[in-house]
């Protein structure tokens, strides 16, 4: 039976999106998106926060690059991919989503009109 590795995700920027050559020549787009959940305990009302690193290749990672910001609201499609860093001894385990899809969800704030007043 095949497998299914397929993650959507819709939440805010932390940050703006950093972008970066590889040693092979392409362009990735990196940014973390947060997500936020609620539900009701004993206690009352809960919220947590889950941050998640995100990585656009190619095309997708341009126009990420070009128009998103901290604070834009995004819904990101993609896989989870698991990153091995460092030794046998000490290898460290990172988790990210690749996206293969982005779509903003928010209107970007539009630049007030300046205009100029002229005396008659």
């Amino acid at each position: 039976m095949p497998g299914l590795n397929r993650v959507q995700l819709i939440g805010y920027l932390g940050k703006d999106p950093e972008t970066r050559m590889t040693p092979s020549g392409k362009k990735v787009c990196s940014f973390s998106v947060a997500v936020s959940r609620r539900w009701r305990s004993a206690a009352g009302a809960q919220e947590a926060t889950d941050w998640f690193n995100v990585e656009a290749w190619g095309r997708l990672g341009e126009i990420c690059q070009q128009y998103l910001g901290k604070g834009r609201l995004v819904f990101v499609e993609g896989r989870l991919q698991t990153d091995r860093v460092g030794d046998e001894g000490e290898a460290r385990y990172f988790t990210k989503m690749v996206a293969s899809q982005m779509q903003m969800l928010d209107r970007k704030a539009e630049e007030p009109e300046l205009s100029e007043e002229t005396d008659d």
